[in-house]
């Protein structure tokens, strides 16, 4: 069983997620730590909670999700992930923050690429990777199915989507990529979204306007 914890950062309120093992080990996805505060709070839970990180996955590589990214690593010598089609979000991501008034730094480590033809192996399981683009052009989930739940980034939220008016959107491609990707998983699947509370597949199936 892999255990889903989460921590809320940032002025954008992001959700990061800390996915855990059995034997402790953590994978951290989309580190939205903004300032040292924030990355000692994750630095803290990490020691507090004796886990020892491997890897950071990045659904997406907009600025809020990637606050962190290089504090962390700064911290621990592993990789980081994410979709060849995210790279212009992710290598533009500096200019954007300056843009909104925020500061953010890029790690100088180098990226792993990561596809929707892989998995991810970690406690036990294989994570399924889902290519769900339509928020940003490289935008994926990780499928737990034998935990039965999904980190969809800002794909699908609580009776809501992600916005498309941000370079490399498309509404009509993430409504898509949420009937295919997402409505296609059991509907007690729990999703755990970039932004707001968690939900399940059967609700958002039943109850989100953009599907009605």
């Amino acid at each position: 069983m892999i255990r889903v914890e989460s921590m809320v950062f940032s002025p954008f309120q992001e959700n990061t997620y800390l996915l855990i093992s059995e034997s402790n080990e953590v994978i951290i996805v989309d580190p939205g730590m903004y300032g040292s505060p924030e990355l000692n709070r994750m630095l803290d839970y990490i020691r507090a909670n004796e886990l020892e990180p491997k890897q950071v996955l990045l659904t997406h590589a907009h600025l809020d999700h990637i606050f962190g990214l290089k504090g962390l690593l700064e911290n621990y010598d592993m990789p980081f992930f994410i979709h060849e089609k995210d790279l212009p979000v992710y290598e533009t991501a500096e200019a954007v923050a300056a843009n909104y008034g925020v500061e953010l730094s890029l790690p100088d480590k180098k990226y792993d690429l990561i596809s929707e033809n892989e998995k991810v192996a970690f406690g036990g399981q294989q994570l399924e990777i889902r290519f769900v683009p339509g928020h940003s052009p490289g935008s994926i989930c990780f499928y737990s199915k034998d935990d039965h739940w999904v980190i969809g980034g800002d794909v699908l939220f609580q009776n809501s989507i992600g916005r498309t008016d941000l370079p490399g959107g498309d509404t009509d491609t993430l409504l898509r990529s949420v009937q295919t990707q997402i409505f296609t998983l059991p509907d007690n699947t729990i999703v755990y979204s970039g932004h707001g509370p968690s939900t399940t597949v059967g609700l958002e199936k039943m109850n989100n306007p953009f599907f009605k």
